[in-house]
């Protein structure tokens, strides 16, 4: 397998009624990380790179180069997806490097200015054959689509996916970005009413502070691209603490970074199965 688009991952966890992973790149590491669980579940992965990732490596380019070659060698689909750009000019940027897909976030502009900025990034994705997703918050909210308390109407949601055209659409349903603990309760009524209304795949973003069984419910209730970050993130860290802490005289990275590699391989494996509605998938 290789390189393929999240357009053809995520549409066919739709009409599987199953979900596929979207997990965030932070390094190389990650990248290598992630590919390896999804040849380790057998299953597709979709990996991100976000606006603060770009950043963090002071451009898109060498992250975004790196992460394609990582994808194009691997054993099963994976797609290379642009996550969270609030800069439109990021995303015209990630379709001149070969990304199939892209988000842009205008989940904190005033409502009728992110209509119109995401409209008109669509337009250009959809010319370069680009999968493009979308975010929705409360309409007119300055706090985003994740922030405690908001949640994306349904009939805002149809008239916003007409008006831009977005392929995808990122949705507040009670998840929030960066949480460390999985204490998130979701708004399970809601997806299936977002689910009936609109004609294109929800997307959850924040999943890393949700539950495993609030996460199945939520994809057999309409959730179909599940984005973790903050929790691999977890599995990575907590190795090389580990690591360095039995051996203070290490110096070689590769040493510690070999372990929170594979530490979190394994647990994006699990997670991949357990969005593919795989019960092994589901932690004991």
């Amino acid at each position: 397998m290789t390189l393929v688009s999240a357009r053809e991952l995520v549409t066919d966890a739709a009409a599987r009624g199953t979900g596929i992973g979207a997990f965030n790149v932070i390094h190389l590491e990650t990248a290598e990380g992630l590919v390896r669980a999804s040849a380790e579940a057998g299953l597709p992965v979709i990996l991100q790179i976000s606006q603060n990732c770009a950043d963090y490596h002071g451009s898109l380019e060498p992250i975004a180069l790196a992460t394609l070659a990582v994808a194009r060698r691997a054993e099963t689909p994976v797609a290379v997806h642009l996550d969270h750009a609030e800069r439109p000019e990021l995303v015209d940027e990630a379709i001149a490097l070969g990304f199939g897909s892209v988000m842009f976030d205008g989940g904190a502009l005033p409502y009728d200015e992110n209509v119109a900025i995401t409209a008109a990034v669509a337009a250009r994705a959809h010319a370069a054959g680009v999968y493009i997703e979308g975010e929705l918050g409360e309409v007119g909210g300055k706090d985003g689509a994740h922030a405690p308390g908001v949640r994306t109407d349904p009939d805002e949601a149809r008239a916003f996916v007409a008006a831009t055209g977005v392929d995808a659409l990122a949705v507040a349903v009670g998840s929030s970005h960066a949480m460390t603990d999985r204490t998130a309760s979701l708004d399970l009524e809601l997806i299936g009413r977002l689910r009936d209304a609109l004609d294109v795949p929800l997307v959850l973003h924040g999943s890393s502070g949700v539950a495993d069984a609030v996460i199945a419910d939520a994809v057999r209730a309409g959730m179909t691209k599940i984005n973790v970050s903050t929790h691999l993130n977890g599995f990575f860290t907590r190795a090389v603490r580990a690591t360095l802490d039995a051996d203070p005289r290490l110096v070689d990275s590769r040493k510690y970074l070999t372990p929170a590699r594979e530490a979190l391989a394994g647990e994006a494996a699990r997670m991949l199965r357990l969005f593919a509605l795989d019960g092994a998938g589901v932690a004991g």
